[in-house]
Formats: C-alpha cells, sequence, structure tokens
C-alpha cells in the first residue's frame, strides 16, 4: 500500500498535460479574425450592394420625361395615282409630341426610390451584426468542444495512471485495493473515452460550420485551428445590460430604435408615404404637347401652295375615379399602414430577445461568481481530501474516483458557463447595433492572420 500510495502522491502532484497538439501549418484563428473574414467573403452584401446601385439607377431613369414621339405621315395622298403634285392638299407631314405624367409623378416617383435605395445600407448593418452573431456562437461552440476534449485528456491521463496502479495494488495483494475497483477506474476510463469522441465529433461539426462562412469566391481557405484563449467579450451599452442597472421601457425603445433593421424599415414607411403621394397624382390630368409641319407641292399648273405647321396639346379627363383613382389611393394608405403595424412587431421582437438574453446574462454572472468562487475550490479541496485519506489507509479508492470525476464534472460546467457568458454577451450587443459599431469591444488585442 505504501509504494502505491507514493506513486499517487506524486501522480497528482504532478500537472500532466495531454492536450491535442497543433499542426505547426495551422493557423490560429481568434474570434474576431473569423468574424472579419465572414463578413468580407458573405456574397450577400455583396448582392445587396448591387441591389442599391440598382435601385440608384432606376430613380435616375425615373424621374426623366418619356422619350417623345416623332412621326412621318403622308397627307391627303389621291389614291388614283398616288401622286404627291396631283392634289393641292396633299401634304408631307413631319410630326413631334411630347407627353407629361400627372402632376409631380416624376419627381415623386425618383425620391421613392431615392428612399427605397437608402435602406440597403441600413440592411446590410443588420446582416453584417447577424453574421458576427452567428460566427461568433460557431467559433465558441467550436472552442468549448476543443477546451472540454482538453479537460478530459488531462483526467484521463491520470485514470490510466490509477487504473495502472490500482491493478498493480490488487495484484501484489497488498492494500486494501479490490477487484470493483479497478473495474470502477476503467468504466471511468472509458466514459470519459466517449466523452472525447462525441466532442471530437462535435468540434468537427462546429469547425465546417465556420469554415463553410470563411471561404471566398476563389473556394479556397487556409487551415485553421481555434485559437487557445477564450475573448473577454464587452457590452457596446453596459448602460443597458449591466446586472446593476434599472432599464426603463422608454429608454429601452429608444435604444432599439436606432437599430438597423428598425432604420430600414423606416425607409420603406417612408417610401410608401411617397406611394400614398404617387396615388394623389393621379388625380391629376396627362398632358402632351405635340406639334407637326406640312409641306404642299405645287399643283399640276405650276401653282404652289404654303407649307403648314400644326400645334396642339392633349389632356387626360379623369371623370371616372371610384373604381381607379379612388381604389388605387385607398390601397397605398392601407398598405402604408399595414408597414407601420412591422415597425411595432419588430420593436417587440427585439425587445422580448432583450430581455431574455438580460436575465440569462444576470444568471450566468451569478452561477461563475459561485463557480469561481464557491464549487471550484470545493471540488478540488474534496478531491485532495479524498486522496490525502485513501493515502493515509483511511479512505476508499472509489471516493477517490468520485471527486476526481466530480471535479472535472465542475470544471467542464464553468467552462460552459463562460462560453455562454461571452456568446450571450455578444447576442445582447446585437440587439444594441447602431450604425458601424462592432458587436466584439474585445479588451485585448489578438493576433492578426497572418
Amino acid at each position: 500500500m505504501m509504494n502505491s500510495s507514493i506513486l499517487l502522491m506524486v501522480m497528482f502532484m504532478t500537472t500532466i498535460s495531454h492536450t491535442a497538439q497543433s499542426q505547426e501549418t495551422e493557423t490560429p484563428l481568434y474570434i474576431e479574425n473569423a468574424v472579419r473574414m465572414a463578413q468580407e467573403n458573405d456574397p450577400w452584401l455583396v448582392g445587396n450592394r448591387h441591389m442599391q446601385d440598382a435601385t440608384t439607377s432606376m430613380s435616375v431613369a425615373a424621374g426623366s420625361l418619356p422619350d417623345p414621339q416623332v412621326s412621318l405621315s403622308v397627307a391627303n395622298l389621291p389614291t388614283d395615282s398616288f401622286s404627291l403634285n396631283q392634289d393641292g392638299m396633299t401634304q408631307l407631314r413631319l410630326g413631334v409630341s411630347q407627353m407629361f405624367p400627372q402632376g409631380s409623378t416624376l419627381r415623386i416617383k425618383k425620391r421613392q426610390l431615392e428612399i427605397e435605395a437608402g435602406a440597403f445600407p441600413y440592411q446590410r448593418q443588420d446582416r453584417s451584426a447577424k453574421v458576427e452573431v452567428t460566427v461568433g456562437h460557431l467559433w465558441l461552440d467550436a472552442y468549448r468542444a476543443q477546451k472540454s476534449i482538453a479537460l478530459i485528456e488531462e483526467n484521463r491521463a491520470l485514470f490510466e495512471q490509477l487504473t495502472e496502479i490500482a491493478t498493480s495494488s490488487y495484484s501484489s495483494a497488498m492494500g486494501g485495493t479490490r477487484q470493483h475497483d479497478i473495474i470502477r477506474a476503467q468504466l471511468e476510463l472509458t466514459r470519459l473515452n466517449d466523452q472525447v469522441t462525441m466532442l471530437s465529433q462535435a468540434q468537427d461539426s462546429y469547425t465546417e460550420k465556420l469554415t463553410e462562412w470563411l471561404i471566398g469566391e476563389d473556394m479556397a481557405t487556409k487551415s485553421y485551428t481555434i485559437a487557445d484563449d477564450l475573448p473577454n467579450i464587452l457590452p457596446v451599452r453596459p448602460d443597458l445590460t449591466n446586472d446593476d442597472v434599472i432599464v426603463r421601457d422608454e429608454d429601452l425603445y429608444i435604444a432599439l430604435s436606432d437599430h438597423p433593421m428598425v432604420l430600414a424599415l423606416m425607409q420603406k414607411i417612408d417610401a410608401t408615404d411617397a406611394g400614398v403621394d404617387l396615388a394623389r397624382q393621379k388625380y391629376k390630368p396627362a398632358w402632351g404637347l405635340n406639334a407637326s409641319y406640312g409641306r404642299r407641292s405645287s399643283d399640276p399648273f405650276g401653282n404652289s401652295h404654303p407649307n403648314s405647321v400644326t400645334v396642339g396639346v392633349s389632356l387626360s379627363v379623369p371623370l371616372f375615379t371610384a373604381n381607379r383613382q379612388d381604389r388605387e389611393y385607398s390601397a397605398a394608405v392601407s398598405k402604408r399602414e399595414a408597414i407601420k403595424t412591422e415597425k411595432w412587431q419588430i420593436l417587440r421582437q427585439l425587445k422580448a430577445g432583450y430581455e431574455t438574453a438580460h436575465t440569462q446574462l444576470a444568471n450566468l454572472n451569478e452561477r461563475k461568481d459561485l463557480y469561481e468562487n464557491q464549487l471550484l475550490p470545493q471540488m478540488a479541496e474534496q478531491a485532495e481530501a479524498s486522496l490525502t485519506a485513501y493515502t493515509n489507509d483511511d479512505g476508499d479508492f472509489a471516493e477517490v474516483v468520485r471527486a476526481r470525476i466530480a471535479e472535472l464534472n465542475a470544471k467542464i460546467d464553468a467552462l460552459n458557463i463562460s462560453v455562454d457568458l461571452q456568446k450571450t454577451i455578444i447576442q445582447l450587443n446585437y440587439y444594441f447595433t447602431a450604425s458601424d459599431e462592432v458587436l466584439m469591444a474585445n479588451d485585448q488585442m489578438q493576433g492578426e492572420i497572418k
């Protein structure tokens, strides 16, 4: 028993690390770099810019007058000879006409499309923020799996040595080691192996999903490994997210109203306002100018006739408005009111998401404090006490195993809390996205991708 006790003391007093070693060709990927690369390679953002350019070009076209109409005709041509000189009334006519839309239709159409084009930058801000949340969560999930594997690998090495020592002690018939103690140690070792397998599968899945965001148009990407440092992401609005502040609904709605998703919808509402103005123009007449010049040939007797000029104005007369103009105006007003309701739906969704994340953040901070200041130290003391009792022939081998498993699970739980805390802050920061603010205000500068 004495030999095995000495070996156990040496084993647990020595730091053993069996973490997977990264290949030299792989580049550490930090969360900030992953987000930046995903945003740069997001085809949605590129397509949105093209849509903005298209809408801007359409606004210029919509503000232009329609093309003038040019006509060339022969008037009063005799059908018996089809001669231009038989009758003095025969004319060659060259005409031009220009139509002018109703009221301020052109100006309003142009303004409407300009307003619609103004929504695209807000859409890109919202998309970039959502990409930041998605990629950030994927990175943190991959990091969680990677660190969990590292923790298990450390303890698996301990359990392998613990099993060997227990087997040796049982074979030599020294000490109080029993057969079921050996089976228990082997069982826990098998469970650890199974956990590593499942976590490895999860890590591969998260890494593959993350890689999809990093691939550019050339469909090629470098080989990366998740960096070993957990980022410390800071809230962009601590005045609205800290646990010790009371957030009024008025302040919250003001902050959420600056969200790019809300601002993009406001552009859409303004565009429908222009649509209502456009429907009003349908009550006004459209009008046009036309002019023609007629050239007359000499008659068969050599008598010349003067050429002629014709100028005219045409007007549309909107007399029957009940089934057309009235309906179009009513439809435009209803469309505007329907879109206005979307604003409150979005604000309510943002508020509900914020409240959920805010509550979760408070709970996670409380649990993190509990683990760091109480549970982890207590688990370490319990594991050390059980080992000391066993080495002094006053403890049970199974208790040593249970204490070590409990300590490992507590470390993994603490890791999960720390990761979930960062994920929650990222989610909270999304609700307060404004202008070009970054969601991940990290207090430590991470390494740049080489």
